[in-house]
C-alpha cells in the first residue's frame, strides 16, 4: 500500500498529553536525571509529556499564557493530567527582585485563575497537581546571587508562606498537591535535594518525579499501549494490523 494511501485509510493518532507548566524548574525537567525526563520515559506508548517550563516566570505572567498553551481548539480534548509548577519566583523579596516577586494574595489568587480556566475548557481539578515551591537553602543562593552582584533575594520562611498557600489553594479547589516544599524538609539536610540552593539536584529531581508519579500513575493506570506490540504484528499483512479502519 502507497504511503499517500495508508494516509488518506489510517485515522490520526492522536497521543494524549501531559503538560507539564512552571518556571525554570520546570524548564530544566528534560536534562539528564530530570523529573520530567523520568514521566516522560515512564509513559511512553501511552501519552506525551509535553514541557511548558518558562525560566523566570510567575503566576502573573503564567494566567496570561495558559490560554495560548491549552485550549478547546488546541489539546483540551487529548490532556489527560496538567502539573502547574510555581512558586520560586512569586516568592522573590519585593525590594531586591520587583520585577519576579508576586504578592501572596495575589499569588494564590493567579493559581485559582488557572485553575478555574482549565476546568472551563474541560480540564477537572482531578487532573490538575499543583506542586509548590521547594525549600530554598539560603547560604547557597546567596553565593549565586553575589556572583551575579546582587543580595539575596530569597528566603526559605517567605518562600514557606506560598508554599502553604498553594496547598490551601489546591484543598479549596479540590484538585491534587505536591507540598514539596515541606516534604523535603522532612529531612533534615534537605540541601542534597538542591543543586544551587534553589534549583533541583538530580537527587532532588528523582525525589520530585516519584511523588509526582505515585499520584500521575493512579490517573492515568487506565491509558492503553498505543500501537500493536511489534511481535504481534502481522508481518505478511502489516496493514490488517496497523490500518484496521482501512479494512472495514
Amino acid at each position: 500500500m502507497a504511503l499517500v494511501e495508508a494516509g488518506a485509510c489510517g485515522q490520526l493518532l492522536l497521543w494524549p498529553r501531559v503538560v507539564l507548566f512552571g518556571d525554570s524548574i520546570t524548564e530544566f525537567s528534560f536534562r539528564d536525571n530530570g523529573w520530567g525526563a523520568y514521566l516522560a520515559e515512564r509513559l511512553v506508548r501511552k501519552c506525551d509529556v509535553v514541557n511548558r517550563g518558562l525560566s523566570g516566570y510567575n503566576t502573573r505572567w503564567a494566567k496570561l499564557i495558559l490560554p495560548r498553551l491549552i485550549a478547546k481548539s488546541a489539546g483540551a480534548e487529548s490532556t489527560v493530567a496538567v502539573i502547574v509548577f510555581f512558586g520560586a519566583n512569586d516568592s522573590a523579596l519585593k525590594d531586591l527582585n520587583p520585577k519576579q516577586h508576586v504578592p501572596l494574595e495575589e499569588y494564590a489568587a493567579n493559581l485559582k485563575s488557572m485553575i478555574q480556566y482549565l476546568k472551563s475548557v474541560d480540564i477537572t481539578e482531578d487532573r490538575i497537581i499543583l506542586v509548590t515551591p521547594p525549600p530554598l537553602r539560603e547560604s547557597a543562593w546567596e553565593k549565586e546571587c553575589f556572583a551575579k552582584g546582587d543580595k539575596l533575594n530569597r528566603h526559605n520562611a517567605t518562600t514557606g508562606e506560598y508554599a502553604q498557600a498553594c496547598v490551601r489553594v489546591a484543598r479549596d479547589c479540590g484538585t491534587d498537591v505536591v507540598d514539596l516544599w515541606t516534604l523535603m524538609q522532612n529531612n533534615e539536610d534537605f540541601s542534597s535535594y538542591l543543586c544551587d540552593g534553589l534549583h533541583l539536584s538530580p537527587k532532588g529531581n528523582s525525589f520530585l518525579a516519584a511523588q509526582l508519579w505515585s499520584r500521575l500513575e493512579k490517573k492515568l493506570s487506565a491509558l492503553p499501549f498505543l500501537l500493536p506490540y511489534w511481535r504481534d504484528v502481522d508481518h505478511t499483512h502489516p496493514e490488517a494490523t496497523l490500518l484496521p479502519d482501512a479494512l472495514q
